[in-house]
């Protein structure tokens, strides 16, 4: 059987808008019956210009960062609100990224942000749902080789170092598990429940160059997978759903390009503000060691017109005493000359 690449998003949808298979896909990662599950994609469309030869600043070539396409490409986001059969209500975030771009990872965290942000009509009652992300990754993470893993939390006791079982609404509404999903990382196990999930996305023996449609050559023993097999086959053999992929294709290969084209412009901003702040820090220094050597110039003088009002007041002191002391011989004589005269008259 041929099916079409699950990993694109107009595809994916299709997968997701049958209830049975977004359960299957939901409760076989989170290894929870689910009740219910009501799927809201979110979507985001490209359209527009870039100016790239915009002189001014990265704030400025990011405000005109509206992509210049013929086409008009829609990116999903895919919001669940489940409820198990528990009778918790949990949302879950669901994202596929193709590609390893930094900039789609500021997009996640905007995103996960803006949803621990927003309230759930549950019940006709708003409400803050506990959050669990799923991501499908169309690349691999060279640190972790399994196609498949959990980021869970647990509550640990720092002062007994026990692991506290009892959970709390407070704690779980303000952190959350999370689920990584490698399709560059199937190997083509087909034993568990959860193998024969990722089978779907296994990116193996494609018919075609673009990787849209490939052969599903595994033995289908469950309904879930048969229903989405099936819903795989008809976007993948209907001219019009194919025509869908491919337009997406096109779309994130156009984004791509001219987004790297962005990213060498901003590098390259960057590497000339960089000179700039180095020049300008080495002007700064000079400066601040001119500075120092007029202040050291100045201190000098000023001690040194220290040293000549010291020696003019040692001078003024020295006159001081030379004229006191000529007083001194003045009165002197001045007595000499008096008894002098006094002798003469006596005799």
């Amino acid at each position: 059987m041929v099916i079409a690449n699950p990993i694109y998003d107009v595809v994916f949808k299709r997968l997701m808008e049958n209830e049975k298979v977004a359960k299957f896909f939901i409760s076989t990662l989170l290894e929870q019956n689910i009740e219910t599950v009501e799927l809201k994609p979110q979507e985001y469309t490209y359209q527009g210009q870039i100016d790239y030869d915009d002189p001014n600043t990265i704030k400025a070539i990011e405000s005109r960062m509206i992509e210049r396409l013929s086409i008009r490409v829609y990116r999903l986001d895919f919001v669940a609100t489940i409820k198990t059969e528990t009778g918790e209500f949990k949302k879950v975030l669901i994202e596929i990224q193709k590609a390893n771009n930094e900039i789609d990872l500021m997009r996640f965290r905007n995103y996960l942000a803006e949803q621990y942000k927003k309230e759930d009509l549950i019940n006709h009652e708003k409400v803050a749902l506990p959050l669990t992300t799923i991501y499908i990754l169309g690349f691999k993470l060279p640190e972790i080789l399994s196609p498949c893993l959990k980021v869970e939390r647990y509550y640990k006791d720092l002062i007994t170092k026990n692991i506290i079982e009892t959970k709390s609404e407070f704690v779980e509404k303000l952190t959350h598990d999370s689920y990584i999903v490698q399709v560059e990382r199937i190997t083509g196990r087909y034993q568990t429940r959860l193998d024969k999930l990722l089978s779907i996305f296994e990116q193996t023996n494609f018919v075609d160059d673009k990787k849209i449609i490939k052969e599903f050559n595994h033995i289908v023993d469950i309904e879930e997978v048969k229903i989405a097999t099936d819903i795989l086959h008809h976007s993948g053999t209907n001219t019009k759903e194919k025509q869908e992929i491919e337009i997406e294709q096109e779309g994130i290969r156009t984004i791509d390009a001219l987004t790297g084209n962005l990213r060498s412009k901003v590098l390259k901003y960057m590497k000339e503000l960089t000179e700039a702040e180095k020049a300008l820090t080495l002007k700064n220094e000079a400066i601040a060691e001119i500075n120092e050597a007029i202040a050291e110039k100045d201190e000098a003088i000023a001690e040194k017109d220290e040293a000549i009002a010291e020696k003019d007041e040692a001078i003024a002191e020295k006159d001081e005493a030379i004229a006191e002391k000529d007083e001194a011989i003045a009165e002197k004589d001045n007595i000499i000359a008096q008894l002098l005269l006094k002798l003469n008259q006596q005799k």
